[in-house]
C-alpha cells in the first residue's frame, strides 16, 4: 500500500495535511460537545435545585447522612430554610441570600469543612435559564462547525481518492501494454483483468476510508483517554479493559480472515478467466453441446469462491456483535461505577461527570470502531496491493536501447544463428536460424504444426527477445532500435484476425499516426487486400461498424480487413502469419499479386501451410521442430528436400508441381 501511496501529486499531500489539521478541528469539537453537554446537564440540574424547595432540601438531607459530624447543624438549617419557602415548592432566594441568612452563616460553617460544597451552593443560588439557552447555543455553533469539517473532509478525500485510482489504473494499463508476451503469459490475461479493475477498486475503497477514518479515530482516542484520566482512575481502568477486549478480538478476527483474502483474489482471477473463456469460445462450446461441462466447471470455480466470501464475511460480521457488547457494557460499567462513587460521598463524581465520562468512553470506543471498519478493509487492500505492485515492479524482458543506432539498409532482415527457448522451458523451439530476406524479397515459412514458424516471426517484431543469436533490421539488431521505430517498419497480419470496436476506416488506419487515413488511402488498402467487394455492401461502407472482437464479419472479412490495416501504414517489410488460411485460393492468389504488383519494394515473410501460397517465394525455410531442414526456392526444395516433397505431394498432385 505504501509503495502505492509513494505515487500520490504533490496537491494531494497538501490536501492531507489539510484533511489532518480538520480532523484535529474536528476531534477538538467533539471534545466540546462533550464539555457543553456536561455543563447543559449541570445547569438544568442547579435550575432544578434553584427553583425546588424539596430538591434542595434533599442536598442537605444526603450531607447529613454520609458526614454525620455535620448532621445536627444541618437538622438546625434546614429547620430555619422551610422560613424562606416561597409558594407550593419554591424558594425566596433574596431573603436567603440576605448577609445575616441563616443559609450565608451555613455556607460560613461549612465552607471549612468543603470548599467544594460551597461552591456548588452558590451555582445553585445563581442558577437561571441563561446558562442553559448559552450551552445549548454553544452545542448547536459547535455541531456546525463539527458538520462542516466532515463535509470538506469528505470532498477533499474523494478527490484525492478519485485522482489516485485513475493515476494507478493508467500506470497499470500502461505498464501491461509495455508487457512483452512473456510478461503477459506469466501472470495470465484474467489475472491483469483482475488487477486492472477489482484489486485498484480495492485499495481505491481502502484508501477512502483511510483518509475518512485513519486519522480521526486515533486523535480522537488519545484526545479522549487523556481527558478522561483526570476524572477517576476506576473509570479509566474500565476504559482501558474494554480497549483490551476490543483490540483482542480484532487480532482474532484477523488472524482468521487475513489468509481468506489472497485465496479469495486468485479465485476472482480464476472466474474472470472461466468466463472469458467461455464468451470467447461460445461457438466451440455451443458446436459441441458442452454447455453442461462449461457450466459445472464454472459453478464449481463460483462454489469455491461463495465458501471462501461466506468464510470472511461470517467471521467479519463477528466485529459487529462484538463490539456493541463491548461498548454497551462499558457504558453499563461507567454509570455503575459511577454511583457506586457518588453514593460513597465522592464528592467530584456528580451526574454530569458520570454522562460526560460516559460520552468520551463512547468516543473511545467509536474510535476503536472506525478503525475496525479499516481493519476490514485493509488486509484485502494489502493484498490487492501487492498484486498491482507485482504488475508495476516486474521489469519488462524487452526494453528499449538508450541511444537509437542508425539503420544501414532498407527493407532487409536477417537471422544469424538465432535460437529461441520460451521462459521457464526446457528445451529451445528454435535452433540455429540463419537467413537473409532482401528488400522486395519474399520469404516463406512451412513445416508441421508446432515447428516454430509463428514463434520465428513473432521474433521479427521483439514479441519476444531471441534467446542466442542476432536478428538484424535494416542491418541494425533488433535490441538496439526503439520497438516503436522497429514496429513502424512492419506491418503485422496475425495468424488469428483481430479488430476493435469502431468502423471498417478506425481499423483500417489503426496503425496510422493518431488513427488519421484519408479516403484515399484508405480505398488503397482495401483494394489491395480485395476487401472492397464486401465493404461496399456494408451499410456506411468504410464507415460501417465493427463490433469488440469483429464478430459481424466472417473469418475470410476479418482477415482482409487485417490485411488493409498492414497495408494502410506503408510498412517497409510485411509478415504475414499464416494469414491467408481463412481465404479462398482465388482471393489468396489475388491479394498475393496485388501485394507484388503495388507493393513490390517491400519485403514480405509468409508463415503459410499451403504451398499454393508460397511457391512464388524467393526463398522458403522448411521447419521441423525448430530446426531448418531445408532452404531454396520451390523446384530446389522439391528435388532435395523430402519433407517439403511431402508436404507439396499432399497437397498438391505429382502433374501440378511438374514432377
Amino acid at each position: 500500500m505504501f509503495k502505492l501511496y509513494a505515487r500520490l501529486r504533490k496537491r494531494d499531500w497538501v490536501l492531507v495535511a489539510i484533511i489532518v489539521g480538520l480532523t484535529v478541528l474536528q476531534v477538538y469539537c467533539t471534545m466540546l460537545m462533550v464539555d457543553y453537554i456536561s455543563d447543559i446537564i449541570q445547569s438544568i440540574t442547579y435550575l432544578n435545585y434553584h427553583n425546588s424547595y424539596s430538591a434542595f432540601a434533599s442536598i442537605f438531607q444526603g450531607m447529613a447522612d454520609q458526614q454525620p459530624t455535620l448532621a445536627a447543624p444541618i437538622e438546625a438549617f434546614l429547620g430555619q430554610l422551610s422560613a424562606y419557602k416561597s409558594g407550593s415548592d419554591g424558594i425566596d432566594w433574596t431573603g436567603l441570600l440576605a448577609e445575616n441568612s441563616p443559609f450565608m452563616a451555613f455556607l460560613a460553617l461549612i465552607g471549612t469543612v468543603s470548599p467544594e460544597s460551597q461552591a456548588t451552593f452558590e451555582a445553585i443560588a445563581d442558577a437561571s435559564t441563561t446558562a442553559i439557552w448559552f450551552n445549548g447555543g454553544m452545542m448547536v455553533l459547535v455541531a456546525t462547525c463539527l458538520a462542516a469539517c466532515q463535509i470538506v473532509i469528505e470532498v477533499m478525500a474523494s478527490y484525492i481518492t478519485s485522482h489516485f485510482a485513475t493515476d494507478i489504473r493508467t500506470h497499470v494499463n500502461a505498464k501491461i501494454a509495455s508487457f512483452s508476451l512473456a510478461e503477459i503469459n506469466k501472470f495470465s490475461t484474467a489475472s491483469l483483468i483482475t488487477r486492472s479493475t477489482n484489486d485498484i477498486q480495492q485499495v481505491s475503497m481502502a484508501t477512502l476510508m483511510m483518509l475518512r477514518m485513519i486519522f480521526a479515530a486515533p486523535v480522537t482516542a488519545i484526545w479522549a483517554i487523556c481527558k478522561i484520566q483526570s476524572v477517576s482512575y476506576q473509570l479509566t481502568l474500565a476504559t482501558a479493559i474494554a480497549i483490551v477486549l476490543l483490540v483482542i478480538a480484532l487480532v482474532v478476527i484477523m488472524g482468521l480472515v487475513l489468509p481468506q483474502f489472497k485465496i479469495m483474489q486468485k479465485r476472482i482471477d480464476r472466474i474472470n478467466s472461466l468466463t472469458q473463456e467461455n464468451l470467447t469460445g461460445i461457438r466451440v462450446v455451443r458446436a459441441f453441446n458442452a454447455e453442461k461441462y462449461q457450466e459445472d466447471k464454472f459453478q464449481k470455480a463460483n462454489v469455491e469462491l461463495t465458501k471462501t466470501q461466506l468464510f470472511t464475511g461470517r467471521i467479519l460480521n463477528l466485529m459487529s456483535p462484538a463490539m456493541m457488547i463491548i461498548m454497551n457494557g462499558l457504558t453499563l460499567a461507567v454509570y455503575w461505577i459511577g454511583a457506586t462513587l457518588m453514593q460513597n460521598g465522592d464528592t467530584g463524581m456528580t451526574y454530569a461527570t458520570v454522562s460526560a465520562f460516559s460520552s468520551l468512553a463512547t468516543q473511545i470506543v467509536m474510535s476503536f470502531m472506525m478503525l475496525l471498519m479499516m481493519f476490514i478493509l485493509w488486509p484485502r487492500a494489502s493484498v490487492s496491493a501487492k498484486r498491482i505492485n507485482e504488475v508495476l515492479e516486474t521489469k519488462n524482458s524487452i526494453v528499449d536501447p538508450e541511444v537509437e543506432k542508425e539503420t544501414t539498409e532498407v527493407g532487409t532482415v536477417e537471422f544469424c544463428d538465432v535460437s529461441f527457448c520460451y521462459p521457464d522451458a526446457d528445451a529451445d523451439i528454435l535452433e540455429h536460424i540463419s537467413f537473409k530476406a532482401k528488400k522486395g524479397d519474399t520469404v516463406a515459412f512451412i513445416g508441421s504444426t508446432g515447428s516454430g514458424k509463428s514463434t520465428l516471426v513473432n521474433l521479427v517484431t521483439r514479441l519476444y527477445d531471441c534467446t542466442r543469436g542476432e536478428i538484424l533490421v535494416d542491418g541494425v539488431n533488433v535490441k538496439n532500435l526503439k520497438q516503436e521505430t522497429l514496429r513502424r517498419k512492419i506491418g503485422f497480419v496475425p495468424q488469428k484476425g483481430v479488430l476493435f470496436s469502431g468502423t471498417i476506416r478506425s481499423n483500417v488506419g489503426f496503425g496510422c499516426p493518431e488513427g488519421e487515413l484519408d479516403d484515399a488511402e484508405c480505398d488503397r488498402a482495401l483494394d489491395i487486400a480485395c476487401a472492397r467487394e464486401f465493404v461496399d455492401k456494408m451499410d456506411g461502407k468504410e464507415d460501417a461498424p465493427i463490433s469488440q472482437g469483429g464478430t459481424n464479419v466472417s473469418g475470410g472479412q476479418r482477415q482482409r480487413l487485417c490485411i488493409a490495416r498492414a497495408v494502410a501504414i506503408h510498412p517497409e517489410i510485411y509478415v504475414f502469419d499464416d494469414s491467408f488460411s481463412a481465404l479462398d485460393f482465388k482471393t489468396d492468389r489475388t491479394v498475393r499479386d496485388n501485394l507484388a504488383r503495388q507493393e513490390k519494394d517491400a519485403t514480405k515473410l509468409i508463415v503459410a501451410q499451403r504451398i499454393g501460397t508460397i511457391m512464388d517465394a524467393d526463398l522458403i525455410l522448411v521447419l521441423q521442430e525448430g530446426k531448418v531442414v531445408g532452404q531454396g526456392t520451390h523446384k530446389e526444395l522439391l528435388e532435395n528436400c523430402s519433407v517439403y516433397r511431402d508436404i507439396a505431394l499432399s497437397q498438391l498432385s505429382k502433374e501440378e508441381l511438374g514432377l
